[in-house]
């Protein structure tokens, strides 16, 4: 397969997210709760969003660019999806381009009846398995890895929908959390290190799959379970089935849902992730010694860590930066004749807070540092007297290819420079960072168990759990079609 040229991203500091997937069985206006749903999951994914449903005979499908409230808010477009089966995807590109054929869920026809699949993560082999499909014929639609499992699922030659998923994902390898409509069935597929997440609810009698529980609580379902590491569930009839077709392997979810991705409200372990994340700054505390006048978070990322930092050791916690909630997440980029103007777009020192006072400034992750340094710039000038920087997190140094869209080991501020050296590039006082063991322990481990840790966490540690089989460098491909994607396709 001739590849054009490779064609990279500008990052910016903040780690992008991966996608969010959300799917309801034999429910009156599946797809209005299926929006609603995607509403919740929004910080998953802003680039695009797509909904398929099934009305007993027909899918529908509805592809839109930009926001859920954007293009699913009105009454016409719902009615263009008819049914009581829906399924639905947020979309952050990790790979592929940002073309209206790579917005999710996907759609095929195959000899067992018509599949909708809605994937959240990244395949680790899904260029090799393409090369192959294409070897032998099968034309590609998309540039999405997404597809992959579809073709697989298509070429099967085993008789049933759930046969046919089993036999793809016995091919596939990587992070991944799936959710699929085949006729009256709504499937859900999790990686079988548990990488990605994917929760089960129940509303009514009708169950609901969604990558967070926070989408289940905007449409009144109740939490059940996640669905376990290298589980497949079946829903039918109301009723839910579960087969598991992998080795038993111990859970490994990714250890940035705790520290960035999921949304605070939303459950992970029986709690919240705001609890987690309150508990990675009281043991960021533990382990400082920092006298200071006032702990101060980047909102809103740092908050609940800043909170946590500040219960510990007793010292007041204020709101020194006011975050602008109304130009979107930090990867949207702005104008290049406004760009100048920087961190100032999102946020601005609260100088009455902050004059005169030694400062403690709390984020939740520092990747490239650039907002990191803007910002420290940003309270010198509003007065502060010292201003000492500290992470909730430990050092990302390593890339990451499960799904999270991120810079490439040279970007990584971290995997390139010692923390001193860090320091001196944001204009710090002083820079500490969590550790590692004590990111464990705030998650109620004693340590991070070496020979097999708990979480996935080769963003600190460079120990990657499965296989990168497409062996691309450390840099990622992010264009894998000879069609423009200027193309509206």
């Amino acid at each position: 397969m001739k590849m054009l040229k490779k064609k990279f991203k500008n990052y910016n500091s903040k780690l992008r997210e991966e996608c969010g997937v959300f799917g309801i069985s034999n429910f009156d206006d599946a797809s209005a709760l299926t929006a609603l749903g995607l509403h919740a999951l929004q910080h998953r994914g802003q680039e695009g969003c797509g909904i398929v449903s099934y009305d007993g005979n027909k899918y529908y499908s509805e592809k839109r660019h930009g926001l859920v409230g954007d293009n699913f808010n009105k009454e016409k477009v719902l009615k263009k999806l008819p049914g009581n089966f829906a399924i639905g995807h947020n979309r952050y590109s990790t790979t592929g381009g940002t073309t209206l054929r790579n917005i999710q869920p996907f759609f095929a026809d195959t000899n067992a009846g018509g599949i909708g699949v809605a994937h959240n993560g990244n395949l680790t082999n899904a260029l090799t398995i393409r090369k192959k499909l294409v070897e032998d014929g099968a034309i590609f639609y998309s540039t999405s890895d997404t597809e992959v499992i579809i073709q697989l699922i298509a070429k099967s030659k085993r008789l049933t929908t759930v046969e046919k998923i089993t036999d793809a994902i016995f091919q596939i390898q990587g992070g991944y959390a799936l959710v699929m409509l085949a006729q009256k069935k709504l499937i859900g597929v999790r990686d079988p290190l548990g990488i990605r997440p994917l929760v089960i609810g129940k509303k009514n009698k009708s169950y609901v799959l969604a990558s967070e529980t926070c989408a289940l609580d905007i449409i009144g379902a109740k939490f059940l379970r996640e669905v376990e590491n290298g589980e497949i569930v079946i829903i039918e009839n109301g009723q839910l089935r579960s087969i598991k077709p992998f080795p038993k392997k111990k859970s490994r979810p990714c250890v940035f849902e705790y520290i960035y991705f999921s949304r605070p409200d939303s459950i992970l372990n029986g709690k919240t992730t705001y609890e987690f994340r309150k508990m990675f700054g009281e043991q960021l505390a533990l382990e400082d010694d920092i006298k200071a006048d006032l702990i101060v978070p980047v909102p809103d990322s740092g908050n609940a860590a800043a909170i946590g930092y500040s219960q510990k050791i007793k010292i007041n916690f204020d709101l020194g930066l006011i975050r602008n909630h109304y130009v979107g997440r930090t990867f949207i980029e702005p104008a290049q004749k406004i760009r100048s103007l920087g961190v100032k777009l999102k946020l601005n020192a609260n100088k009455s807070s902050i004059k005169d006072k030694k400062i403690i400034l709390v984020d939740d992750s520092l990747v490239r540092g650039t907002t990191s340094h803007k910002i420290v710039s940003m309270l010198y000038d509003a007065g502060a007297k010292e201003i000492h920087v500290r992470i909730a997190s430990p050092e990302i140094k390593y890339p990451d290819f499960y799904g999270v869209d991120m810079p490439t080991k040279s970007e990584l501020l971290a995997a390139n420079k010692s923390v001193n050296e860090i320091c001196k590039y944001i204009g710090a006082n002083s820079l500490k960072f969590l550790s590692i063991d004590g990111l464990y322990k705030a998650m109620g481990y004693e340590k991070r168990n070496n020979t097999y840790p708990q979480l996935t966490d080769h963003y600190f540690t460079g120990e990657y759990p499965i296989e990168i089989v497409d062996k691309l460098g450390e840099d990622k491909v992010a264009q894998l079609s000879l069609l423009s994607t200027g193309s509206n396709n």
